[in-house]
Order: C-alpha cells, then sequence, then structure tokens
C-alpha cells in the first residue's frame, strides 16, 4: 500500500511538472512568435500590420481555448492566465492604436501611401521604378498641400480656432518621424544596387523627404511651440477614462482611477503626518522648513559617487544582517557605476539603476541654477533613500535574479511588480529603522510622498483633470520638489517613453507586496529571507498572480483580478 501511495505520488508529480514544461514551453514560443513577426512587419501603424498581429492574437486565443485547463497545476495556471491575459490587452491596443490613427488622418492623409512603398518590399515585390517616381512625386505634393493648409489655418485662426489639437499634432509629428526614417530605409535598400530604380526615384525621393522635413518642422515648430535651444514643452497624450480602465484590468488591479486617487491621497496625508514628527525632532514646526535644510546637506562636487559606493555597501549589509533576502555573491560583485549625462537628467533628475547605478549630480556643462538644483535634488539624505532601490535589495537583485529564473515570463514584466518591489523594500526598510536620524527620515519620506504624487497627477492627466503645467507647481507645492527637478518628473511621466500606468506603479505594486507580506509573513506562514526569495524566483507578472503562486492557489480559467489589497475598510 505504501508503495503504491508513493508511485502515485510520484506520477502525479511528474504528470505536474511536464504539464508546467509545456506552459513554459508556450510562452517561449508566443514571445519568439511575436517577435519575429514584429520584424517582418515593421511599418509602425499600418493597418497591414495591425491586422496580421489581430489574427496572431486571434490564433492563440484559440490555442488557448482548446487546452485542458483544469489538468493544470498552480504555476501552469497562471502561466496560461498571464498569457490570455496579455492577448486580450494586446487586442485592445490595437484598436487603440486604430483609433489614434483616425484621429491623425486629418493631418496625415498621405501616411498609408508611404507606408505601402515598404510593405510592398517587405513582400519580396518586383519594384516598378517608373511607378515608384510617380508616387513619390504624388507623396511630395500632399504633403506639400497639408504643409501649406496647417499654414493657412495657422494664420487665419488668430482666436486658435481650426488650429489641430495639441495632441493630435504631437502624435502626428511623431509619426511623420516614423514615417521619414521608414521612406529612408526603402530607399536605401534600393539606391545605387538598381540603377533603373536609382535614375528614376533619387530627385522624387529626395524632393519627398525635403517636404516630410517641412511638415514635420511646422508641427513642431509653430504647432506646438518647440524653440531651438529652450526646453521642450510637455505635451501630454490622455488615453482617458476608458483607456485607464483597460490597462488597470491588464495590470489585474481591482480597483477604478477614483479609488486609487483616494488610496494615494491616504497615503500622502500619512506621509505629511510623519514629516511634521521628523520636523519637530529636527526644531521645526513647519516641515517643508526640515526639507529645506535636508536638500542643502549635499557632498561637494566630485564626491557623489563615493556616497553612493558607501550607501550602497551600507544597504546591502542591512539587509543581510538581518536575513531579508538571499544575496548571491555574484550580484554584490558585478554591479557598476557611470555618470548620467546632462540631457538624461532633463528627464530623470535622480539616481537610476539596475545592474549599473546612474548617478545624477551636476556637471560643468551645467546652468548655475540647474547645478544648484542637481545638488540639493541628490543630497545625502535623498541619496540614502535612493540608493537602495536601484541597487540591492532593489532594481539590480530583482534584475540579476529575473536573468535566471523564470525566463518565460520575462516579456510578461509589469512596473506593478518591477517599480513595486523597490519600493516595497523603502516601505520595509522604513519599518526596520533603517533611518538613523529625523534627517535620513525627511528623506525617506519625501520619496514616499513623491510616489503617492505620481499617482494623484498623472491619473489627473490621463483622465483630462489636470495640466501638466498644474503637475509641475503639484510636486513644487505640495511635495518641495526643486522645480527643474519636478519639470523633469512630468516631463518624464508624459514624453511617451512610459506607459502611462507606470507612474502609478511604483506606490500600489509596494502596498500589494505589503499586503501580500502581511498576509503570509507576519501571518506566520513563511520568513523574510523565503517571502523575498520566492518572489524573485516566481517570474515578472502582475502581483496578484505573484500571491496566487506564494499561496499554491489554483485559479480559475477566466481569472479576473479581486483582490483588495490596500486596507480600505
Amino acid at each position: 500500500m505504501l508503495r503504491r501511495a508513493l508511485l502515485l505520488t510520484t506520477l502525479l508529480a511528474a504528470t505536474a511538472a511536464a504539464q508546467e514544461t509545456g506552459t513554459r514551453e508556450l510562452l517561449e514560443r508566443y514571445t519568439t512568435d511575436r517577435a519575429v513577426l514584429l520584424r517582418r512587419y515593421d511599418t509602425e501603424w499600418s493597418p497591414e500590420r495591425r491586422e496580421r498581429l489581430r489574427r496572431f492574437y486571434d490564433e492563440w486565443q484559440r490555442q488557448l481555448a482548446a487546452m485542458d485547463f483544469d489538468a493544470l497545476g498552480v504555476e501552469g495556471r497562471i502561466d496560461h492566465v498571464l498569457l490570455a491575459n496579455q492577448l486580450r490587452y494586446e487586442l485592445a491596443l490595437l484598436d487603440r492604436e486604430r483609433g489614434q490613427l483616425e484621429e491623425m488622418r486629418g493631418l496625415l492623409p498621405f501616411a498609408e501611401p508611404a507606408m505601402a512603398l515598404q510593405q510592398s518590399r517587405r513582400r519580396l515585390e518586383k519594384v516598378d521604378a517608373p511607378d515608384v517616381a510617380r508616387r513619390l512625386t504624388g507623396l511630395a505634393a500632399q504633403v506639400d498641400s497639408m504643409r501649406r493648409a496647417v499654414e493657412r489655418t495657422l494664420r487665419d485662426s488668430s482666436t486658435g480656432t481650426g488650429r489641430p489639437a495639441p495632441i493630435v499634432a504631437f502624435r502626428a509629428m511623431n509619426t511623420l518621424a516614423d514615417l521619414r526614417r521608414t521612406l529612408d530605409a526603402w530607399y536605401r535598400y534600393y539606391a545605387g544596387y538598381d540603377p533603373q530604380f536609382t535614375w528614376w526615384a533619387a530627385e522624387p525621393w529626395k524632393r519627398a523627404d525635403s517636404t516630410m522635413s517641412a511638415y514635420h518642422r511646422l508641427l513642431r515648430e509653430r504647432v506646438l511651440g518647440y524653440r531651438a535651444g529652450e526646453d521642450e514643452p510637455i505635451i501630454a497624450d490622455p488615453i482617458g477614462s476608458g483607456g485607464l480602465t483597460a490597462d488597470l484590468r491588464h495590470e489585474m488591479l481591482a480597483y477604478s482611477p477614483e479609488e486609487l486617487i483616494r488610496i494615494a491621497e491616504r497615503e500622502f496625508a500619512w506621509c505629511e503626518a510623519e514629516m511634521r514628527g521628523a520636523a519637530q525632532a529636527m526644531g521645526f514646526a513647519d516641515w517643508k522648513q526640515a526639507l529645506e535644510k535636508v536638500k542643502n546637506a549635499h557632498v561637494p562636487p566630485g564626491e557623489q559617487p563615493e556616497l553612493a559606493r558607501q550607501l550602497a555597501q551600507e544597504a546591502i549589509e542591512f539587509v543581510e544582517s538581518r536575513r531579508l533576502v538571499t544575496v548571491p555573491a555574484l550580484a554584490r560583485e558585478v554591479w557598476r557605476m557611470e555618470m548620467m549625462s546632462p540631457e538624461r537628467q532633463r528627464v530623470a533628475p535622480f539616481f537610476l539603476g539596475g545592474e549599473v547605478l546612474l548617478v545624477a549630480f551636476p556637471t560643468d556643462a551645467m546652468r548655475h541654477e540647474e547645478k544648484l538644483m542637481s545638488l540639493r535634488g541628490n543630497n545625502r539624505h535623498f541619496s540614502r533613500a535612493v540608493v537602495h532601490h536601484e541597487l540591492i535589495p532593489g532594481h539590480h537583485l530583482q534584475g540579476f535574479m529575473a536573468q535566471r529564473h523564470a525566463t518565460h515570463r520575462r516579456p510578461f514584466s509589469t512596473p506593478f511588480l518591477t517599480e513595486g518591489w523597490a519600493l516595497w523594500w523603502e516601505m520595509l526598510l522604513w519599518d526596520l529603522d533603517f533611518a538613523r536620524s529625523p534627517e535620513d527620515r525627511v528623506g525617506m519620506l519625501f520619496w514616499r510622498m513623491h510616489r503617492a504624487a505620481r499617482i494623484i497627477f498623472s491619473l489627473r492627466v490621463h483622465q483630462g483633470q489636470m495640466t501638466p503645467r498644474e503637475a509641475i507647481d503639484f510636486l513644487v507645492e505640495r511635495v518641495g520638489h526643486e522645480r527643474a527637478n519636478a519639470t523633469a518628473e512630468v516631463r518624464r511621466s508624459f514624453n511617451g517613453t512610459y506607459p502611462p500606468l507606470y507612474q502609478v506603479a511604483y506606490m500600489m505594486g509596494g502596498l500589494q507586496l505589503r499586503a501580500l507580506h502581511t498576509e503570509l509573513v507576519k501571518g506566520g506562514r513563511m520568513t523574510d529571507r523565503e517571502f523575498h526569495d520566492r518572489i524573485l524566483r516566481a517570474g515578472p507578472m502582475p502581483v496578484e498572480l505573484i500571491r496566487a503562486s506564494l499561496t499554491g492557489t489554483k485559479l480559475a480559467r477566466e481569472h479576473e483580478a479581486r483582490w483588495r489589497f490596500a486596507g480600505e475598510k
């Protein structure tokens, strides 16, 4: 009987292992197939690319639907739900892209004819040089006509009525730049290799490129207000409540934008109360006076790298001595440090990190006012609360482990885990008295207030309830940012580099991990080290799925986010 039970247990374990291997291979194949499709259909915004991707996602949805979901174990079900969630979101993004292209059509009526040239090349169709010359000539005429029409609108509408909407013009400007790059690659594929092509197409192509350049300059300078030698204007591209709802569903957050703002306001109020206590300990009645003192406690120019090295070592020793997480010796050895360029500091005025710690500090190329703001924004106490976020136990340790565990889930990375992990350590180290002085507490609280403020201003901008300028004022007046640093933060949020929910992800991801830590570690089911090590080995995915992995929960096929992690009553 015992032998039969052991045999059955071994068989079940082998079956589960085979199933988990199958879902890992499934996710890897999806990722590889999608990547090769994107390389083949490389014309951004083209209807052909969009429809091919739609068929691809539909095919994968049918494949998932045909799987025996009930036979899968915990991790296999997580993989299935993860891919199903991603497919649903990718289809929603295609619809969003189509809508945005329709909005731009009035400014870019020539976009699809331009795209068609590259698409023909990718289909390996034989080029008809005289026909190409004709099409390029027509393209140039259409672009020039559009440019003159916009110029007339600008000249004739002194009140602004009839002017292109800044958001649509901003998208059109960027799409036009993409079209120029695409046409340049298309032309250089043939030019010089096909004498007939070069003879017919060289001059029409130059004319088409020149007219597109002139139109791009018109949109950039006269419609959007870019000026040489000046900071670029910050133009937000709100996705609206519907877009936010779709993105929150994809990130598996069972909250509305309004609920998230209320949670952020609650966290902000907690920070302000703690700030007042730290300020009193420093001898100030007003916490902003205490913050001002902390800002001026910076090292002299040239000494920031040494401070960063000391802070990194201090954080590593802190988490290791308390057995909070496993730090592989190689992870301690390989991280490096580089200085951040003045250009990069315009959108990232503080430390950035991972395997390489990027140090923001004044350079001799900066204006005097910029140097002072960089010094103040990267003072000793702010830096002490950020270096561990970027290195160990934060992003560097996280990235090191992600390259070695559950790599099939790497393409499904989410900032709610990536940034939430690093923010959670800020919360945990606060609870463990990592701050040695009231000044250290002010430094840690400044960043925590900043994370709450990010949620408030980014969601309100995306809902059309706040402008980028008002967001900058909010950071200066409520959080105490230097204005140049606040401007850089808002520019970073809306320059198109980060997805709409990225700034929300820091604190909300941290709150998710805090709730999970309360459930599993304070609940006596795991030690701190077991908890953190298992998260690092689970792979990148929404924190709700991390929770299923750590608790051994078997998900339903049509899993939807239900976890209310924020402690609301």
